[in-house]
């Protein structure tokens, strides 16, 4: 359902008067999940180059342990990586106050579990059967 023109016309001024406040815009910034998220993606990505010169100087001065120790960076690294990129493309759900926090169903397998086939099954099955 389409707004109003005058609730349009508040919406916006309301829009205007929250991005002309500096402080509301860093504490949205700061409680968006996936600017944190972006954030530890560029410091994986400089600890990934960091484990690779690792490499390249232990290959280089023949130190294989020094090699071995860039290349455990490197996974640990794009692990976190992962992680993080994860946790960005599925935000926590957060209640408006943001003191509050609820999981998502995470631990199941996507969309497309046994169990939530299951469920939904039978929350669609018809009423006589029961």
């Amino acid at each position: 359902m389409p707004l109003s023109e005058h609730e349009q016309r508040l919406f916006d001024q309301i829009e205007r008067s929250l991005a002309e406040d500096p402080k509301f815009a860093s504490a949205v910034r700061a409680s968006d999940p996936r600017f944190h998220a972006r954030r530890r993606l560029i410091i994986a990505a400089f600890v990934i180059v960091l484990g690779l010169a690792l490499v390249v100087y232990g290959t280089v001065a023949r130190n294989t342990l020094l090699g071995v120790a860039g290349f455990v960076v490197m996974l640990g690294s794009a692990a976190f990586a992962m992680q993080s990129r994860k946790r960005g493309q599925a935000p926590d759900l957060k209640s408006v106050g943001g003191t509050a926090s609820r999981r998502t169903r995470q631990g199941r397998k996507g969309n497309g579990g046994l169990l939530d086939r299951l469920e939904d099954r039978w929350r669609q099955r018809p009423e006589g059967h029961r």
